[in-house]
């Protein structure tokens, strides 16, 4: 199938809706007014359709004027994109960028960098997936990510730190553990039911586990949480995905003798790092950035 109109022409009937006329069309677009006056005639030919009216002095969108202005804005947008994933791909940048995250990693840090790699570069795209435990070794062991991020180096693997997360032992202010009174110890634990979140990878680590008579295992924090606030067990909760709920008083740390509170540090990996893409190394200095600053 032929194409009639120019992608030049719908530029200048879009121009001429948008700057309120020819003459203002024509500076805008840098050309000469009979020249945009004839780009319009030809579309109006090539389509057989009246795009423009006079009303007054005014030239005024028709009813399928209106309609095709709808549409030449997406397609010239479209066209736009396209040329400029094409001059993005000239310069050796990647279409698409991946992390795989240990589901440690607080949001704000994720979200903040992709944010600002997006403004920067709105035509790349970002693929994010949390990993648990052994689920960013399998990651980067398999370079199924661009980016890893893990609490857990394999061996052959240096890496500089990235961010520090503090955990605490928790449970509902109601829980039969905060009602005995005084000082903990693992032996009161033992007794009680706690939560703990699945690992994503295939080794089925277990981390944080105190040998708990009764256990649930949930596949995520945020369910690890709502089922804490509910007083269904105790578990280890890193301190970013509770803050509310520390602040509200729904959950309450658990007062142990020694070992109330543990830290991990994540650890940034750029899987072929020989071979990273400037998407890949300016994704990987953002995250470092922000993760510096959250300290």
């Amino acid at each position: 199938m032929k194409i009639e109109v120019t992608l030049e022409q719908w530029q200048a009937l879009i121009a001429v809706v948008e700057c309120h006329g020819y003459a203002a069309a024509a500076e805008h677009l840098d050309k000469s007014q009979s020249s945009i006056s004839y780009a319009i005639q030809k579309l109006e030919t090539a389509l057989s359709v009246r795009v423009f009216e006079l009303q007054g002095r005014r030239a005024a969108l028709t009813p399928m004027g209106k309609q095709l202005y709808g549409r030449a804005k997406v397609l010239v947008e479209d066209a736009l994109q396209v040329e400029g994933l094409a001059k993005q791909f000239s310069k050796g940048w990647e279409p698409s960028v991946s992390v795989a995250a240990d589901a440690l990693v607080p949001s704000e840090l994720m979200l903040d960098v992709i944010e600002q790699f997006a403004q920067n570069h709105p035509l790349t795209r970002i693929e994010w997936r949390e990993a648990i435990l052994s689920g960013t070794d399998e990651a980067l062991l398999q370079k199924q990510a661009d980016i890893v991020i893990t609490a857990r180096l394999p061996p052959g693997y240096v890496a500089d730190p990235l961010v520090t997360v503090d955990f605490q032992l928790v449970a509902a202010p109601s829980h039969p553990l905060h009602q005995l009174g005084r000082d903990l110890s693992y032996q009161d634990l033992r007794l009680h039911r706690q939560l703990v979140v699945r690992d994503s990878g295939k080794q089925d680590v277990d981390a944080g586990w105190l040998q708990a008579r009764q256990r649930v295992t949930v596949s995520n924090f945020q369910a690890s949480v709502d089922a804490v606030c509910r007083g269904i067990g105790f578990a280890w909760i890193p301190t970013t995905r509770m803050r509310t709920q520390l602040k509200q008083g729904v959950l309450k740390r658990l007062p142990l003798a020694t070992g109330g509170q543990r830290n991990v540090t994540l650890y940034l990996v750029v899987v072929d790092a020989d071979r990273a893409g400037p998407g890949v190394v300016e994704l990987a200095k953002l995250l470092q950035t922000r993760g510096e600053e959250l300290g």
